[in-house]
């Protein structure tokens, strides 16, 4: 550690382990300053746990470490190189417009990655300004934090950083800095960049980093890459289904947006589900429908398939044997997602165990759901708290049929009627960030107006609190002529 007394009062306790890849992997980064840092908000409770001294950060000195405008000694201020396929074609990618600061060890010995968002231009730039936008970055921190409430393994973020300064975009735009954290930005494409463009030799250091880093229970394994490969599965059928259980659309499930951890990256182009239906897509650039909801574990998994194409040479010496084992691995995503999402679902209408017919349980409700155009988080609750409204899928012959057995299946359990409802409670958020209001706290924002996120990110951060506050954000928007549509943030 140094000596600089800033330093230590923060509580900066940075390490660069990723800086022991081969040189490939990043480029050495230089401060591009901007000309008036404010913050417009700091992760207090997230602050704390990083073992970070509030105060400290909302300082001028904390602000321009925040803002990309003063570098910490011992930090590795570098941007990490990588590539991916993005809707299906493969492209040189990289940390265009983000630095690592570090890594920061906790209190409690975790190692998160530090990163600033928007900092500026990288080596990666290509022909970008390296900058981001208020309201993309002030999204991305509202969805995080849902995302982070419901249980759901994600980046989270410390900090938003006003710059000052203009950014243009299809019109001028304020600028700012999202501070990222996350368990690691080791992405599939970051494998894709090693197998395209370095060595069996890189491409095994990566690996070797990705598992001391990640999985170290399996990091001395005889068949080590070849269980690493089918870790990476398992997280990511254990993430994909709590995103389907809460209606969750990514938008972007490049190769380049997929984590080595399972925690969720970027949130560009997301939103959650009102009404249910299979196909919604909300990505503007989305015009195929690549990633909509009902296709994120067939992605999910054709992206598996990617990164088991750049682990091959690690798998066996035999290509053919390699690719045999690859795709054994591979298969068995499907299954591994559908027990996850089974579980989960079952969670959700309070059973506790198992019995062959949960499966049409499910699936007839859902079909319901979307015949009637019912919204997917209140129908849950509704089921939970025996609010049937007595309108649409409620007052139908076949929800009352459905209802029936339902509650015949519950009865087939020992549980007790106050264990379904805790379990079901627990399985259903009240709330959820609708996406109109997330629009209108960024929109208030954007005119300085803080109050409205601040209040939505209060109610969300608990989802499971059932609290008489939330209920106001459980309310469906009005009805619109207009298909809700997310951009790339910018």
């Amino acid at each position: 550690m140094t000596n600089n007394k800033e330093t230590i009062k923060v509580g900066w306790n940075l390490d660069n382990s990723y800086m022991t890849l081969p040189k490939i992997f990043f480029s050495k980064v230089d401060l591009n300053k901007v000309s008036s840092p404010k913050l417009v908000i700091l992760n207090y409770p997230l602050s704390k746990s990083l073992g970070l001294n509030s105060d400290a950060l909302k300082s001028d000195e904390g602000v321009s470490i925040l803002a990309g405008n003063k570098k910490i000694e011992e930090g590795a201020f570098i941007a990490q190189a990588y590539a991916g396929h993005q809707f299906g074609y493969f492209t040189m990618l990289g940390d265009g417009r983000a630095l690592l600061i570090g890594e920061q060890i906790t209190p409690s010995g975790e190692r998160y990655d530090i990163q600033l968002k928007g900092s500026g231009k990288t080596p990666y730039s290509r022909r970008g300004d390296g900058r981001a936008v208020l309201g993309p970055m002030l999204r991305e921190y509202i969805i995080s934090e849902a995302m982070y409430g419901l249980g759901i393994p994600t980046t989270r973020s410390l900090a938003v950083i006003k710059t000052g300064e203009s950014v243009i975009r299809e019109d001028i735009k304020q600028g700012a800095i999202l501070t990222r954290i996350a368990s690691s930005h080791i992405r599939f494409g970051t494998f894709e960049y090693a197998a395209n463009f370095g060595s069996t030799s890189d491409i095994k250091a990566l690996a070797d980093y990705s598992l001391k880093r990640h999985f170290p229970h399996i990091a001395d394994d005889e068949d080590k890459y070849i269980n690493l490969l089918k870790e990476v599965i398992k997280v990511h059928a254990s993430l994909v289904s709590k995103w389907q259980s809460v209606g969750f659309i990514h938008g972007v499930m490049n190769t380049d947006n997929m984590t080595i951890s399972g925690e969720t990256i970027d949130y560009g182009p997301c939103a959650f589900m009102d009404t249910y239906n299979p196909n919604t897509v909300f990505s503007s650039i989305d015009t195929q429908g690549r990633y909509a909801y009902k296709n994120q574990p067939i992605m999910a998994e054709w992206n598996l398939c990617r990164l088991a194409e750049a682990l091959l040479p690690l798998l066996h010496e035999d290509q053919k044997e390699a690719i045999k084992i690859a795709q054994n691995a591979v298969s068995e995503f499907s299954n591994l997602y559908y027990i996850n999402w089974l579980s989960i679902m079952r969670s959700k209408l309070g059973i506790f165990n198992k019995e062959e017919q949960d499966k049409s349980i499910i699936e007839d409700l859902l079909n319901m759901m979307e015949k009637y155009n019912e919204d997917y988080t209140n129908t849950f609750i509704e089921l939970t708290f025996n609010k049937n409204s007595k309108k649409g899928m409620f007052s139908s012959e076949e929800f009352k049929n459905w209802y029936n057995i339902w509650k015949e299946r519950l009865k087939r359990q020992s549980s007790s009627e106050e264990e379904i409802l805790k379990l079901m409670k627990k399985s259903n958020p009240a709330v959820i960030p609708r996406n109109y209001r997330v629009e209108e706290a960024l929109e208030a924002a954007d005119k300085g107006n803080f109050e409205f996120m601040i209040n939505l990110i209060n109610a969300i951060s608990k989802p499971y609190e059932h609290s008489k506050e939330q209920e106001e954000y459980s309310k469906l928007p009005k009805p619109s002529n207009c298909s809700y549509r997310t951009y790339c943030g910018t």
